[in-house]
């Protein structure tokens, strides 16, 4: 008799084994599906604007401090390596939308050079972040 007992304990028992590969296989799909926010590395003190509008899909953040220093995945960038910076991250996420995080202290000149960079390098959406009043 006490063959047949374990004999039906083996077969009642639950396979959890096709479970575990659907949750790894779903893991794996958001992970990879996942777009992921390039951050600039350093905080500024943006602008104050009545008009400022949320954005969405904001995937790649550049940011200028008050030096002029301007700074893409948390690496101070030359201003002439910016263009190519930009297309690397355009390269992982071709749908990308640019943000510069310009401090208020900063020159316009560099503001606006980063902006043509970011044109040059194929982003049709370029905005400059502001703080809501």
């Amino acid at each position: 008799m006490s063959r047949n007992t374990k004999a039906d304990e083996e077969t009642g028992g639950i396979d959890l084994t096709p479970m575990l590969d659907v949750v790894f296989i779903m893991l794996i799909f958001f992970i990879v599906t996942a777009s992921f926010i390039k951050e600039p590395g350093i905080q500024v003190n943006r602008p104050d604007a009545s008009t400022a509008n949320h954005k969405k899909n904001a995937n790649i953040l550049i940011a200028i401090n008050d030096e002029n220093e301007i700074w893409i995945n948390k690496n101070e960038v030359d201003p002439r390596q910016v263009k190519t910076q930009i297309q690397l991250l355009l390269a992982e996420n071709p749908k990308g939308a640019v943000v510069i995080q310009a401090d208020s202290d900063s020159n316009i000149k560099t503001l606006t050079e980063v902006a043509q960079k970011a044109r040059e390098a194929g982003v049709a959406d370029v905005s400059v972040s502001a703080e809501n009043k």
